[in-house]
């Protein structure tokens, strides 16, 4: 998983299924979410791609998206979102939602 920028978040987002995950390293339930994200990229990273952003670095898209609360994961199909969570996702849900696609 790599952490994007800015000017890079379009491009990362506008093909395929991609978790964008909005985050703060200084977040208990942020850190909880990245181990459950690691572990989803092990699983199906072949069907997605899975990018970060810190909230504290990159205040413009946090305001962009209306991030208020972290974490939050954006879904992405196509480069139009699908889903937005705030909070933990469970990782069989999270899995699940991205088997659907294709």
């Amino acid at each position: 998983m790599k952490i994007i920028t800015e000017k890079e978040f379009d491009n990362e987002v506008k093909e395929g299924i991609v978790l964008v995950d909005f985050f703060a390293t200084w977040c208990g339930p942020c850190r909880m979410m990245g181990m459950t994200l690691e572990e989803i990229e092990k699983e199906v990273g072949d069907k997605v791609k899975i990018v970060k952003v810190d909230v504290d670095e990159d205040e413009g898209l946090a305001r962009r998206f209306g991030i208020m609360s972290i974490p939050t994961l954006l879904l992405y199909v196509d480069g139009k979102v699908y889903e937005k969570h705030v909070g933990l996702w469970q990782k069989d849900t999270l899995v699940e939602l991205i088997n659907s696609f294709k």
